[in-house]
């Protein structure tokens, strides 16, 4: 565990300013599964009177082929009455994954789809400029020189103000630093107690100055029967809050880069995560999970 973790619910670095140490990822707002448009609605809501101030979208969000941006015009429209919101919250899109409307998940990371798909996504968001618009995802038939490319002539045309990267290595990140220099402020990974694969990543983004927005952050915890769980959810009876809770603490307590972006279907679950901010668990809990996920080296 680092020794500068930010005070308990301080703001984090990312993009343009600071935001609020817990995030929304907003996929499971709008792909299978999704909620009626009112409940995702009043999910939105609640995560920004929770103090939420980073929201992550994607053009890909959507089910049909026919509804790209769904989830963008979804987070507009929540946004759209509450002016004293919108000008605190910073949206956070991406383009370079694609859905074709049966189910698939594919890749399309030239620099011609990214750079078109940020512009519709700043039209859609009711943005001049995209605050932090991320790479999807490296596109195996694209050399990711000609992505990273086009993500620094739309911070120079001032499509956005800040750029990054996700679901890379930690020798795509330095690439990425390479090309990219200040305008990268951000890596997005999956990082969750199960999904410890990109500790690597995580240091290489600290070593950078550089935020780490870690997806799927609860991983397994609480959908399996296994150690994991059960250290979890004992850590957070121990603390009177949910084992979801205690993951989000854990990981905001293992480095000073590390923003989780959970999703939610429902109102009350991105309360709950929220709460994580102002959440300390204790050294030997801390040290014990460490242990258990292999992060105590």
């Amino acid at each position: 565990m680092p020794l500068d973790t930010p005070p308990l619910g301080s703001p984090r670095p990312c993009g343009p300013g600071k935001v609020f140490p817990i995030g929304l990822g907003g996929m499971l707002l709008s792909i299978e599964g999704r909620p009626d448009r009112a409940q995702a609605l009043a999910t939105v809501s609640a995560a920004l009177d929770a103090g939420v101030t980073l929201i992550d979208s994607a053009a890909a969000y959507h089910v049909g082929a026919d509804e790209v941006g769904h989830n963008e015009s979804l987070i507009a429209e929540a946004l759209a009455g509450r002016d004293a919101d919108r000008g605190q919250v910073t949206l956070v899109t991406k383009a370079g994954r694609v859905r074709p409307g049966d189910g698939r998940w594919l890749t399309d990371s030239s620099p011609e789809y990214v750079m078109r798909t940020a512009r519709e996504s700043a039209k859609r968001l009711g943005r001049e400029r995209i605050d932090l618009f991320f790479l999807h995802a490296p596109d195996p038939e694209v050399p990711l020189g000609h992505s990273l490319a086009a993500l620094r002539t739309l911070v120079d045309e001032g499509v956005a103000a800040t750029v990054g990267v996700s679901n890379v290595t930690a020798d795509q990140l330095g690439l990425a630093h390479d090309v990219l220099g200040e305008r990268l402020v951000a890596v997005q990974n999956e990082f969750s107690p199960s999904a410890t694969q990109h500790t690597g990543v995580l240091r290489r983004a600290e070593s950078l100055g550089l935020a780490f927005l870690a997806w799927r952050p609860l991983g397994t915890v609480g959908k399996r029967d296994d150690a994991l769980t059960a250290a979890f959810t004992e850590a957070g009876r121990d603390r009177g809050v949910s084992p979801q809770q205690a993951v989000l603490a854990w990981l905001l307590a293992a480095s000073p880069a590390l923003i989780p972006i959970p999703g939610a279907r429902r109102p009350e679950t991105i309360r709950d995560s929220a709460g994580a901010a102002a959440l300390e668990l204790p050294a030997d809990t801390l040290r014990a999970l460490d242990r258990l996920t292999g992060q105590d080296a």
